[in-house]
């Protein structure tokens, strides 16, 4: 997909370029030297969505000065109960790159993580380019090639697991690896809404959704990703992987306890 073009999407009075790209530095550096490190609201308490986002943005353009290639974008906060449980209405959007695409038949380097958690996903496959505003569901859904089982691995950066919104939003809402099944289906040869989930850890069920679990459609998280990014004047390329967002709650992700999830049309996908 193309780069987009973030060099224009700091937040208007954001002044202390500088500190953003300080922070957007610490938790890189967290992620390298896999160590936690506490919110960045302990030492900035007056960080906001905005120039969270601005934090966001400049840890992309320097991994993609790195080598790492942009594929896409994961939406968080998706289900209502954690939105309300930190006062919020909406999903959080964060970046995907090849560098997070791990392959199903490899394990998992557990050494390369810090406290990581693995949440199954529907995965949309954009054909077409999407931009807010006003994107609806089935205008989003109309843009989509094709629909793929996930698992996503997330880590947050943090001691604890524990973080404000802006913090969560800083650092990538918590992005680390993702896993695809190796299907792929076209959306309207199945049902996005009622495609069943069940997660298992070693071998036993731990949670059951369905796609209405997203925000009551996979469709609607995509809609509102599209127009949050075009706010901030940003679009969903075509070509673009989008993880709609965790079905179930996340699991811990420990050595020898493989994560499976068993989609209903959508086949089998694992990590280990």
């Amino acid at each position: 997909m193309a780069e987009p073009d973030l060099a224009t999407t700091a937040p208007a009075g954001a002044t202390d370029a500088g500190r953003i790209d300080r922070a957007a530095g610490t938790l890189l550096d967290a992620e390298r030297r896999r160590t936690a490190v506490r919110q960045l609201t302990e030492e900035w308490p007056d960080l906001d969505l905005p120039t969270a986002y601005a934090v966001q943005d400049a840890a992309l353009r320097r991994r993609t000065a790195d080598g790492a290639r942009l594929v896409g974008v994961k939406l968080g906060l998706t289900s209502v109960a954690k939105q309300r449980s930190i006062g919020i209405d909406a999903p959080v959007t964060a970046w995907l790159t090849d560098a997070m695409r791990w392959p199903g038949d490899r394990p998992v380097p557990y050494g390369r993580l810090i406290q990581p958690r693995a949440e199954p996903e529907l995965v949309l496959v954009l054909g077409e380019r999407l931009r807010g505003p006003g994107v609806t569901a089935a205008a989003a859904l109309a843009a989509v090639r094709g629909v793929r089982a996930g698992i996503e691995i997330i880590d947050s950066r943090y001691t604890g697991f524990r973080f404000s919104l802006p913090d969560v939003v800083a650092d990538n809402a918590s992005a680390a690896l993702f896993v695809l099944g190796e299907r792929e289906l076209a959306p309207d040869a199945m049902d996005l809404v009622a495609e069943e989930c069940r997660l298992e850890v070693d071998g036993e069920p731990v949670a059951a959704a369905t796609g209405a679990d997203v925000l009551g459609s996979p469709a609607e998280a995509l809609a509102r990703a599209a127009n949050e990014l075009a706010a901030r004047g940003l679009a969903v390329e075509a070509g673009s992987l989008v993880l709609t967002g965790g079905m179930t709650a996340a699991v811990p992700l420990l050595p020898g306890r493989p994560v499976t999830a068993r989609f209903g049309r959508l086949g089998t996908v694992g990590v280990r």
